[in-house]
């Protein structure tokens, strides 16, 4: 009898304890979930770590993911930037993957009829969607920041673009903020592209050790660099020095965005127009950076040029080169010290010096300024002969040859080019989603 009642409380005991442990494991475990916060726990469409947003990688060793989209509208196209990263210790991100699509003309070429770029601001989100999990979507930015052809346009047609994407946004099924759509400072441009290429090379976290950038777009060009002597800081425009935080630390870069002076608008500009011309105004343009007898048609924003060579038996170069030279007169500063730092070179950099055959396509490489110099001289002068396939590609060296050393690069200095690093596009677009989600978890 005392046997059997021994046995009956020592079963109870032990469902006890059981029923204890039970409790205690699975209140450890729902605690181990939700101690890792969806990467926007702060944002108006979070709904927490149930919706699959999060993920714990310490029970099962899966990784937790976020994205982010980035729209690069610019002055020749607009772009579509997905990114995956892996959530690592202490909300670090480590880039994925990266799903890219493009689309032509660019958001300013619709400035007299802005409804009519939604199709490829749709087409472009369907991209997003087949890029991210539905699980994610709500989570998820959708940003477009607009760069130099906005910025040419007048106000009213600019913001009544930005308007129409604004409500495509808010009908998407991403995260949509008030600031999700903007025209994007030149600044901020370069500084992001800058951002960019230090972190695709893992120089972002070694101040000592980060290269400079040059980008060339359509519409505008900049110049970022971190400077390692005092000096630079001191004698360079108030404007031209900024300070941020990224990932911990503070950087100072020297960076500027000279807009107007993008290769777009420096062939008009060199070819005798005037941005925004008014309309009934000459767009006929007779230049010798053009071959002798050429005759086409040229678009520049929403305006066609006839473009004409001149009279054959004038120096092509010089002509061309003394064009280039008025232009530039006294319009960009010459950076101290950026001589001897590293630089990488971006687009139309790239573009033209694959014209030339310096580079190839797909691989990218080095150029130095005097490959532009020569080659410039050497395209001017057999315009006459035999006329390129690329009727502007002789301007176009020449233009690149004198800013490059305008802005205080010698002949002897090399750059290297790259179109992607590890895969990924060398765009400002990947620094400003940093930026961006930086910005989201302050708020």
């Amino acid at each position: 009898m005392k046997r059997s009642r021994l046995t009956g409380v020592l079963l109870c005991v032990g469902c006890l304890l059981a029923y204890i442990m039970f409790v205690k494991w699975h209140y450890a475990a729902k605690a181990e979930v939700y101690r890792l916060p969806s990467p926007y726990v702060n944002s108006p469409n979070n709904k927490g770590p149930d919706d699959g947003s999060a993920h714990s990688n310490s029970p099962t060793n899966e990784a937790a993911f976020q994205y982010g989209i980035m729209f690069d509208a610019g002055s020749t196209g607009t772009r579509i930037h997905v990114f995956k990263f892996q959530i690592e210790g202490k909300d670090a991100l480590k880039l994925a993957h990266e799903t890219f699509s493009a689309i032509k003309p660019g958001l300013s070429a619709y400035g007299d009829k802005p409804e009519k770029c939604e199709a490829g601001i749709v087409e472009l989100l369907a991209v997003a969607k087949s890029s991210i999990p539905v699980s994610q979507w709500t989570e998820t930015p959708v940003v477009l920041k607009a760069t130099a052809g906005l910025r040419l346009l007048p106000g009213e047609k600019a913001q009544n673009l930005l308007d129409t994407v604004r409500a495509l946004f808010k009908e998407s099924p991403f995260l949509s903020r008030g600031d999700s759509v903007s025209i994007m400072d030149g600044t901020d441009e370069g500084i992001s592209a800058w951002i960019t290429v230090n972190f695709l090379t893992g120089d972002l976290h070694g101040a000592d050790s980060t290269v400079g950038m040059l980008d060339l777009g359509g519409g505008s060009t900049q110049i970022t660099f971190s400077p390692q002597d005092e000096k630079t800081i001191q004698t360079s425009p108030i404007d031209f020095i900024r300070s941020f935080q990224m990932f911990n630390s503070t950087h100072t870069v020297y960076t500027h965005s000279y807009l107007g002076l993008g290769l777009m608008s420096a062939r008009l500009a060199v070819l005798g127009g005037i941005d925004n011309s008014p309309l009934g105004g000459s767009t006929e343009l007779v230049s010798p950076c053009l071959a002798p007898g050429y005759s086409g048609s040229w678009e520049h924003g929403d305006v066609v040029y006839t473009v004409k060579g001149q009279k054959a038996g004038e120096p092509g170069y010089e002509s061309c080169l003394n064009k280039v030279e008025k232009v530039l007169y006294k319009k960009v500063t010459k950076a101290s010290e950026a001589a001897d730092m590293e630089f990488y070179a971006f687009s139309y950099y790239y573009d033209r010096a694959v014209d030339l055959g310096v580079i190839e396509e797909k691989k990218g490489g080095k150029i130095q300024v005097s490959d532009y110099i020569a080659g410039a001289k050497r395209v001017c002068s057999g315009l006459s002969s035999s006329p390129p396939e690329t009727p502007f590609l002789c301007l176009d060296l020449v233009y690149i040859s004198v800013l490059l050393q305008e802005l205080g690069f010698p002949p002897s200095k090399q750059f290297k080019l790259a179109r992607t690093i590890d895969g990924v596009e060398t765009s400002w677009a990947l620094g400003a989603t940093f930026h961006y989600i930086e910005s989201l978890k302050r708020h």
